[in-house]
């Protein structure tokens, strides 16, 4: 692994103008990696999705927006990921077998694309980057 955080949200209720940032220490710019969204959800999010804009800033200044789509439950309403009583996590892939371009701190911010505002049932976003094997 490369990097893993998660945050909290606070009162489980993601507001749009409250984006989580992140900041990971690329030191490879050869080996592969795979990137994902960490999801910490209530059973009684509204949704069975998750839409995230998704910005990338390197350390070069560069800059780079997403719009992810994160399948959260299937069409019957089952969540996926692994549940403990009322809270479900789930490990959502973005982007696999990408190369970072440089060396250095690249900085990501995840704003919820929902149009509910504040989003509730949402308590924790995270990243997490890993070399791919």
């Amino acid at each position: 692994m490369v990097f893993e955080k998660n945050q909290r949200i606070p009162g489980g209720s993601w507001d749009a103008s409250e984006p989580a940032e992140f900041e990971a220490f690329i030191a490879d710019t050869l080996q592969p990696c795979n990137l994902y969204i960490n999801i910490r959800n209530k059973g009684s999010y509204s949704f069975s999705n998750l839409f995230l804009f998704i910005t990338i800033t390197s350390p070069a200044g560069e800059k780079l927006t997403d719009t992810v789509e994160c399948t959260l439950a299937d069409s019957k309403g089952k969540w996926y990921g692994k549940g403990i009583g009322d809270l479900y996590f789930l490990r959502s892939p973005w982007k696999m077998n990408i190369r970072f371009p440089h060396t250095g701190i690249y900085q990501f911010r995840l704003t919820q694309g929902m149009r509910t505002n504040p989003l509730p049932g949402i308590t924790d976003i995270g990243l997490r980057i890993e070399k791919v094997h």
